[in-house]
């Protein structure tokens, strides 16, 4: 019994985050200023889930907020970008498709947060 209730609470404790952006990409300069922005989001534990939405667990708001800070630290000067925060149950609402034929959502990776 504890161990569901806790499992419930932390579905509204633990969060992603979606990093949903329209860069330019006309020139090359554009092209590498996009690609470089996209190259962070993966070396900060990001994963793709579409070209331009990449999303990422977090066990905490704690740590939503480090890694959204981050990603405005890292902003490019041109183009629209949206950061969200959903919580893990939220998440887990969300239906996926391929074509017609339905999806499980991610599972969060088990991590061990020390602080």
């Amino acid at each position: 019994m504890y161990d569901e209730h806790y499992t419930r609470l932390n579905q509204y404790r633990s969060l992603w985050i979606l990093v949903f952006f329209d860069l330019p990409t006309e020139t090359r300069k554009e092209r590498k200023v996009a690609s470089a922005f996209r190259k962070k989001l993966l070396d900060d534990g990001f994963s793709m889930f579409q070209f331009s939405i990449y999303m990422r667990f977090c066990a905490s708001r704690e740590n939503a907020e480090v890694h959204a800070k981050r990603i405005k630290n890292s902003l490019p000067e041109h183009g629209k970008i949206g950061v969200m925060q959903i919580t893990d149950k939220q998440f887990g609402m969300m239906e996926l498709f391929y074509g017609k034929k339905p999806v499980e959502t991610e599972k969060p990776s088990q991590q061990l947060e020390l602080f």
